[in-house]
């Protein structure tokens, strides 16, 4: 196969699941500078959330892919005020730390990886102890260890947030980890700024909705059909839950199509350089995860699913959804062994 050949393959496969890899990876398989992939490895802020003797994968890999709503920067900064109108997702100290999105990449020895989303209002146990969503692990510890630190004397805010951050970190891959029955070997973590900068970045996405929606909550005003979303539109529509049927669980497929929308923009190689930059300012891996390196194991093809729910409930004054973990250990188990056939490949598929 050629070298253009390699670079669109790569390009299309791996984007459709965990974006951020496939700046090492486009690089690796085209034949560019290894120069330049360690300089994205370097570039990119590392966690040691997952420690070095935590349990590991025996076939394969597991990422554990994390969203958060935090509409801060990676210091706990408040985004500039242009930015934020442009987000349309309200005030900077709105959308905590939760992990909206949660998704885990497993990448098999041999065979088609599996990107399994994790709805965000599963009620799960939370590392933290007691009962929770899922999404919750991550903020709820942040909070614990900043005022555990605050009492034993630390006042800088930037050691504050990142010390934080470093222990959501911890809690959300124990907590999906002990829920799924599942390794996490590597993490990869975005805020929400990140999804904008993607979608600016490659000059917008094209999607396609079954049904015209509008929902003031998100900025979401689109019509039925095909159409193409600049940044502010494109974050919008992964956003939006209301006026959906489904919810939650349409969001979910909302975030795995925009994902399949960028590999698809990411067929062009002048795309790339806007990946990269990306990677540097909104992205944190852990610090055992060797982009290079992994480049050269990624499977031919990925496909996407969303673990089941048994519907919902009231619990605490929240609405949740009830899971049967055995029936989600279960599905991952199938999932990481035989992986649902690929969609029809017929164009853009539309979404609710």
């Amino acid at each position: 196969m050629s070298s253009a050949g390699r670079f669109r393959r790569a390009c299309h496969v791996i984007l459709r699941t965990a974006w951020v890899l496939v700046c090492a990876a486009v690089l690796v398989v085209a034949g560019v500078a290894w120069s330049t992939v360690t300089t994205i490895s370097t570039g990119v802020e590392r966690s040691h959330a997952i420690a070095a003797d935590a349990p590991r994968s025996v076939s394969g890999r597991n990422v554990l892919i994390m969203g958060l709503t935090t509409r801060l920067d990676l210091h706990g900064e408040p985004l500039p005020d242009d930015v934020l109108r442009r987000l349309q997702a309200g005030e900077s100290d709105r959308g905590g730390y939760n992990a909206n999105t949660l998704i885990l990449l497993h990448l098999p020895a041999s065979g088609p990886a599996v990107a399994m989303s994790v709805p965000r209002d599963n009620l799960v146990p939370l590392a933290s102890g007691g009962e929770g969503k899922v999404k919750e692990a991550y903020g709820r510890a942040k909070i614990a260890e900043e005022d555990r630190l605050r009492a034993a004397g630390m006042a800088d805010k930037r050691q504050l947030e990142r010390a934080g951050r470093e222990a959501g970190r911890r809690a959300q891959v124990q907590t999906v980890s002990a829920f799924l029955d599942q390794p996490i070997d590597h993490l990869v973590e975005i805020s929400l700024i990140g999804f904008f900068h993607i979608a600016e970045g490659l000059g917008g996405v094209d999607v396609c909705l079954r049904n015209a929606t509008a929902d003031p909550l998100s900025g979401a005003d689109f019509p039925a059909g095909p159409q193409h979303l600049d940044a502010g539109q494109a974050l919008s529509f992964v956003r939006q839950r209301h006026g959906l049927p489904g919810g939650d669980l349409a969001r979910t497929r909302r975030q795995q199509a925009f994902l399949s929308a960028v590999a698809r923009r990411l067929k062009d190689p002048a795309a790339v350089p806007a990946m990269i930059d990306t990677a540097k300012q909104d992205v944190v891996l852990d610090a055992g995860l060797d982009l290079a390196e992994l480049a050269g194991k990624l499977p031919s093809e990925v496909r996407f699913d969303t673990l089941p729910v048994e519907g919902g409930a009231h619990v605490g004054g929240q609405d949740v959804n009830r899971v049967d973990q055995e029936k989600v250990r279960a599905k991952v188990t199938e999932l990481a062994t035989a992986p649902p056939p690929p969609p029809p490949n017929d164009g853009v598929p539309c979404v609710d």
